[in-house]
């Protein structure tokens, strides 16, 4: 690691959903104890467009180059303190977040380990930030392909559907005959439906279908690669192929317990 890691902390209270619960001064205060932190602070709503000024004045002025926010949920908020980090001069991958509302407040209402179980999400997330490193985002080229594992109802419906998209599919079934479950049952609720009815639409539906490439008695081998660049062994009548795979798919249906 090139530099000394100064990790700043910004705790938020989250109105009442994480200060009603959680003693967000405490969890303060033990942040400002915890290796590499060089500033802790604490916010009403850090996610606030004011408070996200603060963050990025905080990392210029006291020098840091790790960020950790205590908040809610990644999944919504990581984008908005990624952007501040950036627009701070910092690389935005320097950022830990940590999720003391979903994780911590909300599943521990009432309960004052809450205090504790949140110091030490903290204490966790400083631990990663200091090991971070900076971090590109990089673009990389993705094919038309799919590869559907199962030929069941779902995986054909599944198969058509991208087939009406454009993708080239391949769709793997291990047994000789597509239909999956539906061809050991009778009637299909709630429409009491013929089993067999339905099945012959669908399988006709796929047979017909110019993107769709159906592999009956095969079975995958191994899968090589990364999202969007896949290699996808399969062995049929004991011939391996090996078949390019943007995406995967995997419909291989339930097994009755």
């Amino acid at each position: 690691m090139a530099e000394e890691p100064r990790v700043g902390v910004f705790v938020c209270r989250c109105g009442t959903n994480i200060g009603g619960v959680v003693d967000v001064p405490a969890v303060v205060e033990y942040a400002r104890g915890l290796p590499h932190v060089a500033f802790a602070d604490e916010g009403r709503w850090i996610c606030s467009a004011d408070y996200l000024s603060r963050i990025k004045e905080q990392i210029v002025k006291q020098g840091l180059n790790r960020v950790v926010v205590a908040c809610c949920t990644p999944r919504t908020h990581e984008p908005i303190f990624r952007s501040a980090l950036k627009e701070a001069g910092l690389n935005p991958y320097l950022l830990e977040f940590v999720s003391i509302r979903e994780q911590c407040s909300w599943v521990h209402r009432g309960d004052p380990a809450a205090t504790e179980k949140a110091k030490e999400l903290v204490a966790m997330g400083v631990a990663k930030a200091a090991l971070l490193e900076p971090a590109e985002e990089v673009r990389l080229p993705v094919g038309r392909e799919a590869v559907v594992i199962g030929g069941g109802v779902s995986g054909m419906t599944a198969a058509l559907a991208l087939a009406s998209q454009g993708f080239k599919v391949y769709l793997v079934e291990r047994t000789g005959r597509l239909g999956g479950l539906l061809n050991e049952l009778s009637r299909v609720a709630p429409m009491d439906a013929e089993a067999s009815e339905l099945l012959r639409g669908l399988v006709e539906r796929v047979e017909a279908s110019s993107g769709i490439e159906v592999l009956l008695g095969a079975e995958v081998e191994s899968v090589e690669g990364y999202v969007g660049s896949f290699k996808v062994k399969v062995r049929q009548q004991g011939v391996v192929r090996e078949l390019p795979a943007s995406t995967i798919l995997v419909a291989t249906g339930m097994k009755e317990v």
